[in-house]
């Protein structure tokens, strides 16, 4: 998701309970909603497997209607298939394994019961509804639906939903730890002149009937369900083709409107070289077999598989003589990060969000130099608020993980330091087989735990009290200098926690050191610098 400040309703969300909220709310006020948070036990029983949407868009009307059916397998016998749906939509009709089911609405929650009990093993359940969804206030952080018009008064639709889930248009089970093993189709109905943009490959459109025609995407890989969705518009598609690192051929397409079409095949253009640049960090363009996707919308874009979106007009700024574009890269990254790398609850949210940050530094060590890096994780590290921790528990919301710019340049700094620590020939190699080992990628999720560990095994060091200290805590590494004799100085690190390289600049120059608990003892005709370089989040105390 794109940088952005924290909105004042998330704290609303961390104190208060989801059933106060909703009873205090107004039928269409969905501001308390939010993704994920402590598993449900009766959808800890539930393995999704597959989500096939089947929607008719009535654009006049601002509403949809269809069904979904939703391919699950029960890990025990129960008598409860439990599913997440807001509640503004209208049920018209349940059923599980073609048989007509009993259900209950409450609390955009839908229960959906049986007198006997829904045998352990395979399951089938269709939910036929309709409604008008919300409208999105503030796209992409508070989601929902826009409609609205492009420059040539032709209807313009757009969906969001990170913070809130897909619950928010389509019956799923809505936690990042499960998403649907054999992928997604959809089958979304709109006027005949109209264009929907979708994951995965688009299977076939429809003749038109009555006036409307049906786009059939499909996307056979795991996809996140803030991911599953789709824009409609009057969209050109400016096609290309990129050959990725394996040597795979992969459709590049850009839905782009009229207005924006001018400078579109240069778009792709920078998309290709930037896929050279996350490829040799990260690998292979997770989505080989699908396409490399965008599509404009009317905010400033997402990081939707195989179809990110970005807001309008691509402008550029220069980085070694190069166009580059901040948040087209951004959102790119995260098809690394955030698709393909998965965070198995909101709490981990740092993994995506802060890598996919630092991949932009790395972008910038390519197009410009270890100085246009340098200048960009200077920037990180100044805007770092420490306000709260990057990891707060485990199981808890997008709402209450989302803490505004820390998850992001935190994050991106985060990994520059232990970069630092651990050195290129590690770093490097590990921050790949992070993106690309099965352990961690597609079918398996990942917390911080998982990444520690993965740094720690191949670094040969316990790393696990860095990681606590930079991401469970606000601290910053507290050091004092003190002279103790003439030309003599003393360095200790007060909030100790492990042995840590640091760079010390004396009056012979900069010399790497070890901090171990005792401290440092040096001689410098002038007071050491500590840390120069800027490699840690610190304070420095001179006496």
């Amino acid at each position: 998701m794109k940088y952005a400040t924290r909105f004042a309703f998330l704290v609303i969300c961390s104190f208060v309970s989801l059933s106060t909220l909703f009873a205090q709310a107004p039928k269409n006020d969905l501001s308390y909603l939010t993704s994920g948070g402590k598993l449900k036990p009766l959808q800890a029983n539930m393995d999704i497997r597959h989500y096939n949407i089947v929607l008719d868009v009535d654009i006049p009307n601002k509403s949809i209607s269809g069904f979904t059916e939703v391919d699950m397998i029960l890990a025990k016998n129960s008598d409860t298939i439990l599913l997440d749906l807001i509640h503004i939509y209208s049920i018209q009709k349940v059923k599980v394994n073609d048989n007509a089911a009993t259900f209950t609405q409450k609390d955009d929650l839908i229960f959906i019961t049986t007198s006997s009990s829904f045998n352990a093993g395979n399951q089938k359940v269709l939910i036929e509804y309709s409604g008008v969804p919300p409208v999105a206030v503030r796209p992409p952080w508070n989601g929902g639906f826009t409609w609205s018009k492009d420059a040539n008064n032709n209807p313009w639709v757009v969906i969001n939903c990170q913070m809130e889930g897909g619950k928010i248009y389509f019956p799923c089970k809505d936690h990042p730890s499960d998403e649907p093993n054999e992928g997604v189709d959809m089958k979304i109905t709109v006027p005949k002149d109209l264009v929907v943009a979708g994951p995965g490959l688009l299977q076939n459109v429809s003749k038109p009937k009555n006036d409307k025609v049906t786009y059939f995407w499909k996307t056979n890989y795991p996809i996140s369900n803030y991911c599953v969705l789709f824009n409609i518009a009057k969209y050109n598609v400016v096609n290309s083709t990129y050959t990725t690192i394996n040597g795979n051929t992969v459709p590049m397409q850009y839905y782009v409107l009229a207005q924006d079409s001018a400078n579109a095949m240069h778009v792709l253009e920078v998309k290709a070289r930037d896929t050279k640049i996350l490829e040799k960090y990260f690998g292979e363009y997770p989505w080989a077999k699908e396409k490399i996707g965008l599509a404009d919308v009317t905010n400033p874009g997402m990081e939707h598989q195989t179809m990110i979106t970005y807001g309008g007009k691509v402008t550029y700024q220069q980085v070694g003589g190069q166009d580059y574009s901040a948040n087209l890269f951004h959102e790119y990254a995260h098809e690394w990060w955030a698709n393909k790398v998965t965070n198995k609850d909101w709490a981990h949210m740092w993994i995506q969000e802060g890598i996919a940050t630092y991949a932009e530094a790395l972008c910038f060590r390519e197009l410009g130099g270890d100085a246009a890096y340098e200048q960009m994780i200077n920037g990180h590290r100044r805007s770092v608020k420490n306000r709260k921790a990057m990891v707060l528990g485990d199981e808890v919301t997008e709402a209450e993980t989302y803490s505004g710019g820390d998850i992001y340049t935190k994050g991106s700094f985060f990994m520059h330091s232990l970069r630092y620590i651990i050195g290129d020939e590690i770093f490097f190699p590990t921050l790949k087989k992070l993106a690309t080992d099965p352990a961690y990628t597609y079918y398996n999720t990942v917390t911080t735990m998982d990444v520690e560990q993965l740094f720690s095994k191949a670094s040969g060091m316990n790393l696990k009290p860095y990681f606590d200290f930079y991401l469970r805590t606000t601290d910053v590494l507290d050091f004092t200098v003190k002279e103790t004799a003439y030309h003599t100085w003393s360095i200790k690190l007060n909030n100790f926690f492990m042995s840590l390289p640091l760079d010390i600049t004396t009056s012979k120059g900069k010399e790497r050191l070890r901090m171990e608990k005792d401290g440092i003892s040096i001689s410098s005709d002038t007071p050491p610098q500590v840390d120069a370089g800027g490699h840690y989040l610190k304070k420095v105390t001179a006496y």
